[in-house]
């Protein structure tokens, strides 16, 4: 994953700088990465990053569950199908 190391922050001047920065990723719309002891503790996104992502993941997860009915479908074989009669 590529990351602009321009839009890394340390903690420490997020917390004086939050409502600056905010503003920031609401307006260019590039996320901003939170770093705690150098290491990436957190991304902030804009509301439409963040919504583009979320229907994205949904849209896999769809994908996945398709996956999975097709291939349950494939080795349906409807002759073992037992009435719903026999069951009662």
């Amino acid at each position: 994953m590529l990351i602009d190391t321009g839009k890394m922050i340390p903690i420490t001047k997020l917390q004086r700088e939050l409502t600056q920065q905010i503003r920031s990723v609401s307006s260019g719309k590039s996320p901003l990465y939170v770093l705690k002891n150098n290491e990436m503790e957190a991304v902030i996104l804009s509301p439409d990053e963040y919504e583009y992502l979320s229907n994205l993941n949904e849209m896999v997860e769809q994908f996945e569950i398709d996956g999975m009915i097709q291939n349950r479908l494939t080795k349906y074989n409807r002759k073992k199908n037992i009435k719903w009669e026999t069951l009662k």
